[in-house]
């Protein structure tokens, strides 16, 4: 295809391409509104990547495919899983459970991503690739999050990835950031009239035509969709376009418009083809077959310029499709995907049939929810929390009776929650029928409540409506009231104030674990005895639960992995009780848990205090990094927002300017949310392991140099007894100001860069 303009963009793409060709590999992000080109960018770079001998291939998001777990990572490779053989077998496994091709327990996303890069990289050997994928913004987050992973780190495997994202706020967290990016803003007035002019073959009044190119911005798709079904007297008198839709909103309707036109058969299957989005030419065949629609019915479509049918069903672009369903009746819409679950295999892929058959029911069907809440429980063992969400959803929708669709309500917003949209879980407690639910499932729902309103606001409430959810808990699960007291105290540690001691004093008094003391219960004890009887008769207890914590099995049994969430509160106390090495394996495990389940709700804090770490051995480029990420997790998840690894870095750094800055937003914040006000023995620790290591750090260069890597035990050592955080009667946000205050005072000398510590090899 010719472009018009977009010189510039054309230089850049085909530079990616030589220099992919030469063996430099690199990816490219070209984002901007729907309509402006993206897919033309795109469809270029695979005709000049054919031409040079590349070997292409592609895939493309789809709205509807967003909650299943490496959809459009399997879109991509599938045509490439014959060179599979060539990776290692924990490679091969990992993949093939992502795709469904074998069973076994979740993939790790680091695996799956390592395993691509390879699998690219393997078949780039034959001769040089280009990966191109459009409307990533539609990308399901797990595939969205290999992807990136790869395109960070492709170096001389002559591979060209090129991504096409809507701009920001249309899809959901970007994986994206921080990659080399291309914007592309509308045409040239130029340009505009000049592709105007080939879908008007007609002469246009002058005042029209600068009406049209100035109403539409540029936007490519607009100047050619929208005067295609113009009336003549629009384009002679001022082609009316409604100044409130936005440019993606009027090419939406222009699509909508002329599908409407077409023969009622062309329009349905049109409709099944917008539902099914993986361009499954045979599977579009039988769906209409089922609906006794004729193969010759999409004729029409095809000389509209809607669809093309090859080897791929393809709209002529995203929003053809979007307009189609969303033009469609709601008994059509049942009809389409009733159709595609009876042409869908049950033995290939249970999960989209489950998918459409739940949605053509109308009203209830235990049957079809039973279903998807198996394919939750798929998803789920997947590391697909997003897409087990989407399906407890849609399961409880459909549960007719009461009791079991409170229960299921109950479910899918806890899945919903830990996927990081906590909201969206408040509104689905919100319309569940808590009447029927039994006094297990109540305080389960309380816990739920307190749980999600720490996430969002860090209120001061939380820690008081987590402790009478442990005391409701405690005749009806013991196990999980001992969790939910470890949760309150975990939060009052980190709002402040006196709840802490009082929940401690709670927790002991609790019935003991009927069965042999879990590492969670282990950390309770340890910490509800520091925080009521002082740390040297609670430090032993800490100190037994973090060596069960580190020697427990990972992810093998139930134990395990209830354990496994309360590894970041593990993280906190080794830091406590001076053991670094455990401080650095516990937090890099935490980040590793949290990735691979998805769990976005809890991943930013793991982030956060992984990057803590790092700061603590040194690695402070690595420690941005991770700062970085959880503040973009954070902001896209709506949760509270994470200062302390940014104020700990800056300091670190001697950035006065920057401190100083967090400083005021810190002290001018309602909550606060890593926690300055703790128990005496942990504050003291946790304040020279933020405020004044770099003066450590300075005082003892040479000592280090001689002893080897940065030690918190050392700077405990150097630490005056008689430093304390402030404290007395004066106000949270004194007391916060005083101690970031302090931090960057002690901290403006102290060197930029990078230690050599950890190891290259725990990097």
């Amino acid at each position: 295809m010719t472009l018009l303009g977009r010189r510039a963009e054309r230089v850049a793409v085909e530079h990616l391409l030589a220099q992919a060709q030469t063996g430099r590999s690199g990816a490219l992000v070209v984002r901007g509104e729907a309509g402006i080109g993206k897919t033309a960018i795109l469809e270029h770079a695979r005709e000049a990547a054919a031409a040079s001998g590349f070997r292409v291939e592609h895939s493309v998001g789809a709205e509807s495919e967003t909650q299943f777990a490496f959809a459009g990572l399997h879109q991509l490779c599938a045509p490439l899983l014959a060179h599979a053989d060539a990776l290692p077998e924990p490679q091969q496994a990992a993949l093939g459970v992502a795709f469904g091709l074998r069973a076994g327990p979740a993939s790790d996303r680091f695996l799956v991503g390592l395993a691509t890069l390879n699998l690219l990289a393997e078949v780039a050997e034959n001769g040089p690739l280009l990966c191109l994928v459009d409307d990533a913004q539609w990308l399901d987050e797990a595939s969205a999050q290999v992807l990136a992973f790869v395109a960070r780190r492709v170096a001389a495997e002559r591979i060209a990835l090129l991504f096409a994202l809507r701009d920001a706020g249309d899809g959901p967290v970007d994986a994206f950031a921080g990659l080399p990016t291309m914007r592309l803003d509308g045409l040239s007035d130029t340009d505009a009239e000049a592709l105007l002019a080939t879908a008007v073959r007609t002469p246009l009044d002058d005042e029209v035509r600068d009406r049209i190119v100035a109403e539409t911005r540029g936007n490519p798709l607009a100047l050619l969709e929208l005067p295609r079904s113009a009336p003549p007297t629009h384009l002679a008198g001022g082609f009316e376009l409604p100044d409130t839709l936005s440019v993606p909103h009027r090419i939406e309707d222009e699509f909508r418009r002329r599908s409407s036109n077409l023969p009622p058969d062309t329009q349905l299957l049109l409709l099944v083809a917008a539902a099914e989005p993986t361009g499954d030419v045979a599977l579009l065949w039988h769906a209409t077959a089922q609906l006794g629609i004729a193969r010759e019915a999409a004729a029409p479509a095809e000389a509209a310029g809607l669809l093309e049918i090859e080897l791929r069903v393809r709209f002529c672009h995203p929003l053809a499709r979007s307009a189609v369903y969303r033009a469609a009746t709601p008994p059509d819409h049942r009809r389409a995907h009733g159709a595609l679950a009876a042409a869908t295999d049950p033995q290939t892929d249970p999960d989209r049939r489950a998918w459409h058959r739940a949605q053509s029911v109308l009203g209830t069907d235990e049957d079809a929810a039973a279903e998807l809440k198996q394919s939750a429980d798929r998803a789920r063992a997947r590391g697909g929390l997003a897409a087990a969400a989407a399906f407890l959803q849609r399961a409880t929708e459909l549960t007719p009776q009461p009791a079991v669709r409170a229960s299921r309500a109950l479910k899918a917003a806890y899945v919903t929650h830990e996927a990081g949209a906590s909201e969206r879980a408040l509104e689905l407690l919100l319309a569940a029928p808590i009447g029927s639910l039994g006094p297990l499932q109540r305080a389960r729902l309380d816990l739920l409540r307190a749980q999600i309103a720490f996430h969002l606001t860090r209120g001061t409430e939380v820690p008081g409506m987590l402790m009478d959810a442990a005391k409701a808990l405690a005749p009806l699960d013991a196990a999980l009231s001992r969790e939910t007291y470890l949760q309150a105290l975990d939060a009052a540690i980190i709002n402040g104030g006196g709840d802490a001691v009082r929940i401690a004093e709670a927790a002991l008094a609790a019935p003991a674990p009927e069965v042999s003391p879990r590492p969670v219960d282990l950390l309770l004890d340890g910490l509800a005895t520091t925080l009521t009887r002082g740390y040297s008769a609670g430090a032993p207890g800490l100190r037994l639960a973090l060596a069960a914590f580190r020697d427990g099995p990972q992810g093998e049994s139930g134990h395990s992995s209830q354990s496994d969430r309360w590894l970041w509160l593990a993280g906190r106390n080794a830091l406590a009780v001076l053991d670094d090495e455990l401080l650095y394996v516990l937090a890099t495990r935490n980040v590793h848990l949290a990735r691979e389940a998805g769990a976005l709700a809890a991943l930013p804090a793991a982030l956060n205090f992984l990057s803590i770490t790092s700061v603590l051995l040194g690695d402070l480029i690595r420690a941005s990094e991770l700062a970085a990420e959880a503040t973009g997790l954070t902001e896209a998840t709506g949760g509270v927002p994470l200062r302390h690894a940014h104020v700990i870095l800056h300091a670190w750094r001697g950035d006065q300017a920057e401190t100083t800055a967090l400083n005021a937003i810190i002290a001018q914040e309602d909550i606060y949310p890593d926690g300055v006000r703790m128990s005496p023995w942990l504050s003291t620790r946790w304040q020279y392991c933020t405020t004044g290591w770099a003066t450590i750090r300075l005082r003892g260069k040479r000592r280090r140099e001689r002893a080897g890597p940065p030690n918190c035990r050392s700077a405990a050592r150097a630490c005056p007894s008689s430093s304390r955080l402030p404290s007395g009667p004066a106000s949270r946000n004194e007391r916060r100001s005083r101690w970031s205050s302090s931090a960057h005072a002690r901290m403006r000398a102290a060197p930029h860069g990078r230690s050599a510590w950890p190891p290259a090899h725990e990097r």
